[in-house]
């Protein structure tokens, strides 16, 4: 028997519009991440964001219901549109994406 040659699968994108060097970068920045079946969530924090642009508790696997997962799941190019048109809005304590922008400016 041959080994059979190893596969690659990406399954996490950072999306932020904070640049990669700012120190905020991280606290600034959504994922979208596969969650299997050809499905995407976009995540910050524990939470997921659906296809109205809500921010929802991502509960463990087996408390998910259909119909949540309808709303949260997406394909790729989808949870990537979401997540660009998320990223300018995300705060954090307050802080917008222009202020974290700003603050690295001085």
């Amino acid at each position: 028997m041959t080994m059979p040659e190893p596969t690659v699968q990406p399954t996490r994108y950072v999306v932020s519009c904070l640049p990669d060097d700012n120190i905020n970068a991280l606290h600034f920045s959504l994922t979208v991440e596969y969650r299997g079946r050809s499905l995407w969530a976009v995540v910050r924090h524990g939470s997921c964001l659906n296809s109205a642009g809500q921010w929802s508790y991502e509960s463990i696997p087996s408390e998910r219901e259909d119909e949540w997962l309808a709303e949260h799941r997406f394909d790729l190019e989808t949870a990537l549109k979401l997540a660009k048109e998320a990223a300018p809005r995300v705060t954090v304590n307050g802080y917008t994406v222009m202020d974290a922008l700003r603050m690295a400016d001085a």
